[in-house]
């Protein structure tokens, strides 16, 4: 192995809709971020026309990562790759992309569990050491924390998770994608000129929530007419966060944790910060949150988990690199975490 100032992991990400590439030295300085996103011209994500996307760009954003590290193919230590879980076409391009660098490089190849992934990039950029980590995007909604050698679920979405719910709704609503500013962002800015939470379904059950009839609830008031959009992006918002921090604070009150975590798309939420912010206080725990840069999905968090499982000899052979599209996050060995 090469010292870790001069060794380098490149990174794919290609769960859902993003093309990412990340370059991390094995002491972890994040050297490059690169992406392209597939943005449909309507509707959700159409996994094998993004599929074709990821095809189509991965070469520009492979050559704009390595640009961007200052660093040659042949400087490179090993490859990692997003494993699952994720949406089969899409995670096999990138899967694809990875063993060809690995094969043609003669390089080690590391399968990385992509929600696991989002809690090391998160702990990387924050400081955060053994937190309790609400994961919240597009695909996914968990509240975990660190036992007994295992990112262990605390509590799930049974159904769909909360970036769905508010992107659903933001389409619905003929909201659009738009560079710099995705659906969330779009729906916050109007839920902050919300003035009356109007009553919607509230789902907590034991330690999990389900989010689907909250959803049909505010799209069936949508349609009606009769309430202010502002107001509905308001109290959406106000009982999908609540659910979640509830969960959060369950689990904080259990494990006794020192810190509080956010990560994942929807992190990037001021609201959702703000009620988390205000249950980790409460409980004398410091709350971090994840940079926005590295919120969404990206390559530099699949490079850094990459390092991890490596720097603790974990490789992945290339007939195991099978693309794995439900892999929980408690199904993972972690012995990089203590």
């Amino acid at each position: 192995m090469k010292d870790s100032s001069e060794a380098y992991c490149l990174g794919i990400e290609s769960t859902a809709d993003d093309f990412g590439v990340g370059i991390v030295t094995l002491n972890g300085k994040i050297l490059a971020n690169a992406s392209s996103d597939y943005v449909p011209e309507e509707g959700g994500i159409h996994p094998r026309e993004a599929a074709r996307h990821h095809a189509e760009v991965a070469d520009t954003v492979l050559q704009e990562a390595l640009t961007k590290a200052g660093i040659k193919p042949r400087d490179l230590t090993l490859i990692a790759f997003s494993q699952g879980p994720g949406l089969g076409p899409c995670l096999r391009t990138g899967a694809t992309v990875a063993r060809a660098l690995a094969a043609y490089l003669n390089l080690p190849l590391v399968g990385v569990n992509h929600s696991i992934a989002h809690i090391e990039i998160g702990k990387l950029t924050t400081g955060a050491a053994d937190p309790v980590t609400l994961y919240v995007s597009g695909g996914n909604t968990i509240v975990s924390a660190f036992d007994s050698g295992r990112y262990r679920v605390f509590g799930e979405t049974l159904d769909i998770a909360l970036g769905n719910c508010l992107d659903v709704f933001a389409r619905e609503a003929g909201l659009k994608h738009k560079k710099g500013m995705p659906l969330g962002a779009a729906l916050e800015k109007l839920a902050a000129n919300g003035k009356q939470l109007i009553p919607m379904p509230y789902v907590v059950k034991g330690m999990d929530l389900s989010l689907s009839g909250l959803l049909t609830a505010a799209t069936t008031l949508l349609r009606k007419g009769e309430c202010k959009l502002e107001d509905l992006c308001y109290s959406l918002q106000e009982h999908a966060f609540s659910m979640v921090t509830e969960v959060t604070e369950r689990a904080l009150a259990h494990t006794e944790k020192r810190e509080v975590l956010l990560t994942g798309g929807v992190a990037a939420n001021k609201r959702l910060q703000s009620m988390l912010s205000t249950i980790a206080e409460e409980h004398g725990a410091r709350f971090h949150v994840v940079p926005r840069e590295f919120a969404t999905d990206n390559g530099a968090m699949i490079a850094w988990t990459g390092v991890l499982a490596y720097k603790h000899g974990i490789v992945t052979p290339v007939e195991e690199s099978f693309v794995k599209l439900r892999w929980r996050l408690d199904k993972v060995d972690v012995p990089w975490v203590k």
